[in-house]
C-alpha cells in the first residue's frame, strides 16, 4: 500500500555529481524521517544522510560537505545531491521511509528497490 521508488543513479566519473529522487506514493498519511543508505556487496547496509519532516538532517562523516539531503514534503519526495563523488561512493543506494498510513499504521521500514551508483576513477 505504500512504494518507495528510487531513481537518479548512473556512472559517473570521479569528481563529478549526480542528483538522486525517492517518491513514496500510496496511502500515506504522514511521513517522519525519510533517509538514503548504500550497500556494496559484502558489507551492510549503512545510512548515508537523513532527513525529518521539519528540515533537520543528519550523515555520515564520509559523506559531509559532499552530500545534500532535502525533502519536498507536498510530493513526498526526498533527494540526495552528491556532489565531488569517490570511487568509494560505488554502492546501490536505498531509499527508506518512516511513514504512517491512512489506516493508521506506522513502519519504520519501507525500502525502495535501490538504485545504482558507480563513480569511475
Amino acid at each position: 500500500q505504500v512504494q518507495l521508488v528510487e531513481s537518479g543513479g548512473s556512472l559517473v566519473q570521479a569528481g563529478g555529481s549526480l542528483r538522486l529522487s525517492c517518491a513514496a506514493s500510496g496511502r500515506i498519511r504522514s511521513i517522519n524521517v525519510m533517509g538514503w543508505y548504500r550497500q556494496v556487496p559484502g558489507k551492510q547496509r549503512e545510512l548515508v544522510a537523513s532527513i525529518t519532516s521539519g528540515g533537520s538532517t543528519n550523515y555520515a562523516d564520509s559523506v559531509k560537505g559532499r552530500f545534500t539531503i532535502s525533502r519536498d514534503n507536498a510530493k513526498n519526495t526526498v533527494y540526495l545531491q552528491m556532489n565531488s563523488l569517490k570511487p568509494e561512493d560505488t554502492a546501490v543506494y536505498y531509499c527508506n521511509g518512516d511513514i504512517t498510513t491512512v489506516f493508521g499504521t506506522r513502519r519504520l521500514d519501507y525500502w525502495g528497490q535501490g538504485t545504482q551508483v558507480t563513480v569511475s576513477s
